[in-house]
């Protein structure tokens, strides 16, 4: 990457925020109503990392039915999240270096934000991009130029930080530079869905902003 960093996006769940406990509890629930097999918490975190939110692929015709019991499942343990390691000591030093902030998330809009205003988190972001109606969820790049739009920097100024290689390619097909942590899928399949360097940790993150900004 040759241009200066302006701003960070980041996904959410699994990046800046453990979030996965309500979802893993949900999910799980809402197949054994429907009589299906469980879910490990790896297998979990890649369905989700592939962009396959929809629940197209796991409940079929049945899936508006059973996307509204896992919110329902979801919303009972809302506030069970936590940030992860290192998540609020690179926004800090961020916002000190006078870098944008945004949160990318195929989560809802007011999920979202409930959550992180529960973490205490509102005025560590300076832009935060959801699902809501019109909206197309990563590995659409969609949500990713809607966040450069919120803080008015071009995408070939920013770098995108994820877990998942729905960020990844998201973050590609806007024109935004790829990073990732390999906490969920191997630094293999991140760097073959496109992700320039990829980490263990966001300490390790800072480390490498600090010779782009």
């Amino acid at each position: 990457m040759n241009a200066s960093v302006r701003a960070v996006l980041f996904d959410m769940d699994g990046t800046l925020v453990d979030a996965f406990r309500p979802i893993i509890t949900a999910l799980n629930r809402t197949l054994a109503d429907f009589s299906l097999p469980q879910m490990s918490e790896e297998e979990v975190r890649r369905h989700t990392g592939r962009g396959e939110c929809s629940m197209i692929s796991l409940f079929g015709e049945h899936r508006e039915t059973a996307t509204a019991r896992f919110l329902e499942y979801h919303d009972e343990n809302l506030f069970d999240v936590r940030p992860m390691p290192g998540a609020v000591e690179l926004l800090d030093w961020l916002a000190e270096k006078k870098i944008a902030r945004a949160i990318v998330t195929s989560k809802s809009q007011i999920r979202a934000d409930k959550q992180l205003a529960h973490l205490g988190w509102s005025n560590k972001l300076d832009s935060v991009i959801g699902l809501c109606e019109g909206r197309r969820q990563k590995p659409d790049p969609h949500t990713v130029h809607l966040a450069c739009e919120a803080l008015s920097i071009p995408p070939a100024k920013c770098v995108m930080i994820g877990d998942g290689t729905a960020d990844i390619k998201s973050a590609l097909r806007a024109g935004v530079f790829p990073l990732a942590l390999d906490h969920s899928f191997s630094a293999g399949e991140l760097r073959e869905a496109g992700a320039e360097v990829c980490f263990s940790s966001l300490s390790d993150v800072r480390v490498w902003l600090k010779t782009r900004i």
